[in-house]
């Protein structure tokens, strides 16, 4: 029976989001968006998304198949453009309503990081109630801006599956090679913990068998979400880099 490494990664905040990565990532002028460009794109990390076993919700496939039918229909020549010039009238681009959702989703989302940097603000302002030095270390650190998003990750991971493809396998006899989360948890941890400097995302991906990577990829999520460890990406298309949370870089 295959074993199943599916995860809901509450990373993800909708495909209005991921398509808005893609926009920024690439550079990419909102109000005249390259429909086939960006369509590939979110088709390549659609796909990654599924390899990785990840709980894709239905409303990214939803995106995905509006896409496709918009990439279609920019493909197709418009037949009534003649006489709709004749008639004073353009068809509307059928981009339009894409680009309204994104701009929309854009504003709110920019006026929601406004509001927490606002609530961060207000955090350094006014002190804390006293706490007892035992509790210490039970206290979370803040997300902190410059980390790699989970897009980046995914992005990634992407590449790292489609080298393992292409590599020669090391065994001609296939063999299950199943590693619980939690103990790939703790071997992340160990190989972090005698590295200065950082980890190089693709070092940690010692095995390229299938199983191996799912389970990497889903240990070091559960270390992301516990902030035991951090993602750094100094610059778009820069290598990843994996820190201990209180050896990051802005600490």
């Amino acid at each position: 029976m295959k074993k199943s490494y599916q995860v809901k990664v509450e990373g993800f905040e909708g495909p209005l989001d991921l398509l808005l990565h893609l926009i920024n990532r690439y550079e990419i002028d909102i109000y005249n968006i390259p429909v086939s460009q960006i369509t590939d794109q979110y088709m390549h990390y659609i796909h990654t998304m599924q390899e990785l076993e990840l709980d894709l919700a239905s409303e990214y496939l939803v995106m995905a198949a509006t896409l496709l039918a918009i990439k279609s229909q920019m493909l197709l020549p418009n037949q009534n453009m003649d006489e709709d010039m004749d008639d004073g009238e353009f068809e509307e681009d059928p981009r339009e309503d894409l680009m309204r959702r994104l701009i929309e989703y854009r504003k709110y989302k920019q006026a929601a990081e406004e509001l927490k940097g606002k609530e961060l603000d207000a955090n350094r302002i006014y002190t804390r109630p006293p706490m007892n030095v035992e509790d210490w270390e039970d206290v979370k650190t803040e997300v902190r801006p410059g980390e790699a998003s989970i897009y980046d990750m995914i992005q990634a991971m992407g590449k790292l599956m489609n080298r393992a493809k292409t590599e020669k396998p090391q065994e001609a006899k296939v063999r299950r090679d199943e590693i619980p989360i939690q103990m790939r948890m703790e071997e992340i941890l160990g190989k972090i913990d005698v590295q200065t400097g950082g980890t190089p995302f693709n070092q940690l991906f010692e095995k390229r068998t299938r199983s191996h990577i799912v389970v990497t990829f889903m240990a070091l999520l559960e270390l992301m979400k516990s902030n035991d460890i951090v993602c750094v990406q100094q610059q778009h298309f820069d290598e990843l880099i994996v820190f201990k949370m209180e050896d990051a870089p802005w600490r």
